[in-house]
């Protein structure tokens, strides 16, 4: 006869088992987005529109930093592409106990984009819109 302990532990398993089941499929970063191909690696001013926070300078490797900006440091976290195009893509990410992200980037040029992006780092929301610039190499 099983205790009521394992019992519980067992639901608990299942319930967690259903739960991951239920979450849409993530991928990796988003890979293959023709509008980040375009882009240009190097040094890049990164400002945020409405001006709430000074302009971040970065040495742009990998575009995906810029579909989540907010939680850059700690490496690219898992996402999925809900729609792209050319020039654009809109991308939702995941980032385990540090939070998640809701991203829209539109390329205006191999050197210029704009990102507006949204969602939850450590507890605490946030929300803005972002001009990157290539400004040099890194």
């Amino acid at each position: 006869m099983i205790g009521l302990r394992a019992m519980r532990r067992r639901g608990a398993l299942m319930l967690a088992g259903a739960a991951l089941l239920a979450l849409p499929a993530v991928g990796a970063a988003p890979s293959g987005i023709a509008a980040l191909a375009k882009l240009e690696k190097g040094r890049w001013q990164v400002r945020d529109m409405d001006g709430a926070v000074a302009p971040t300078s970065i040495c742009l490797g990998d575009p995906n930093q810029l579909l989540q900006f907010q939680h850059r440091s700690g490496g690219t976290c898992p996402s999925q592409t809900l729609e792209q195009g050319p020039a654009s893509a809109t991308v939702q990410y995941r980032c385990a106990a540090r939070g998640f992200g809701h991203s829209q980037l539109r390329v205006e040029t191999p050197r210029a984009v704009r990102v507006e992006t949204q969602g939850l780092s450590n507890g605490r929301p946030f929300s803005y819109r972002l001009e990157a610039r290539r400004v040099g190499a890194c």
